[in-house]
């Protein structure tokens, strides 16, 4: 866990440097996260926001015919531009993440595709107004406090994750050829060192480091450390759909999302308009959640709980099981 908290604090740190801050050596540091990846615990990535090129964000519940959900989650999985995928009331529902890159994309899904699936017998979409936990390279609470706040320092920890900010640009970014290739290996491995990086994108490695740096810093692209929940003991996940009175929306929020098993809090469109995915090591741990911790936050007038049937893909990678698909062959690691 202390391995997976240093990289949620620089994704791209260098093995030595951990090692150093850790207290073990760099050929431990480096074979035992070659070992989470192998085992689908954990999968670093670079996402890109769509807000950034001035597009928005939806979360979409379908309800579908008796045994239709399965075949229509394991279709909108394969889709670039659907990022998370869970079937619900046993396998009746399915709601997902849509991050399209392009209106005519998102048109194409939400106005034409969906509406039209034989399986889907209603559809409700909401845009997501803001994000309180989930994206920007924002961390998972459940790992806070495996490490000191000096080793954290040290790491580079420095900012408050739980910050707010717009969910698009007024000025959204135009990217060239050499930047989707180099997207498009970051997507594989968010940890691909530089000479791989410009190999993929056609750029010497001092220039693929450059550009990273530039895309990172108009906030297209960030860095994600995806982990397995199952790995930290968390084996029981639900959605929540709250109504909230709407002066209540952020202070919500906020204080979902400093809640160890919130993996995403976000305010949405519509009569349930504050979302949360959370993870929970047992039924019995979910009811004194919901009921105890979230049921009693201030504004919160209904809820709606619904356990995770299956978890088809979280941050853009596949779930097999209760692990993360093994990735597809990526470029060579930073070490």
């Amino acid at each position: 866990m202390r391995i997976l908290r240093a990289l949620q604090i620089d994704p791209r740190g260098g093995f030595a440097a951990m090692a150093a801050v850790l207290g073990l050596s760099e050929a431990t540091v480096g074979r035992r996260y070659r070992r989470m990846v192998r085992q689908g615990v954990v999968r670093v990535t670079g996402v890109v926001d769509p807000g950034a090129l001035g597009q928005s964000h939806w979360m979409v519940r379908l309800r579908c015919r008796p045994g239709g959900g399965t075949a229509l989650a394991e279709a909108l999985a394969d889709r670039e531009d659907v990022s998370w995928v869970v079937l619900g009331a046993a396998g009746s529902e399915v709601t997902c993440a849509v991050r399209s890159r392009s209106q005519e994309q998102r048109d194409d899904l939400l106005g034409r595709k969906l509406p039209r699936a034989a399986s889907v017998i209603d559809l409700q979409a909401s845009l997501v107004l803001r994000k309180f936990l989930g994206g920007r390279g924002s961390y998972w609470a459940a790992l806070s406090g495996v490490l000191t706040a000096a080793e954290e320092s040290a790491l580079g920890s420095s900012e408050n994750p739980f910050t707010e900010g717009p969910m698009t640009t007024r000025e959204p970014v135009r990217l060239d050829p050499q930047d989707e290739k180099l997207l498009a290996a970051l997507a594989t491995d968010g940890r691909a060192g530089l000479v791989a990086l410009g190999a993929a994108a056609d750029l010497t490695a001092g220039r693929a480091g450059r550009r990273l740096q530039a895309l990172l810093a108009s906030g297209l692209v960030y860095l994600h450390v995806e982990v397995a929940p199952a790995a930290l003991g968390y084996r029981v996940q639900a959605n929540l759909w709250l109504r909230v009175r709407p002066s209540e929306v952020k202070a919500v929020g906020t204080a979902l999302a400093r809640m160890p098993e919130v993996g995403f809090s976000g305010a949405l469109t519509g009569r349930d308009n504050v979302h949360a995915t959370v993870h929970c090591r047992d039924l019995d741990e979910l009811f004194d959640f919901t009921s105890d911790r979230v049921g009693v936050l201030p504004g919160v007038e209904g809820m709606e709980v619904s356990p995770v049937f299956r978890q088809v893909k979280q941050a853009g990678t596949r779930v097999s099981g209760d692990h993360l698909a093994t990735p597809p062959p990526s470029p060579r690691r930073r070490q």
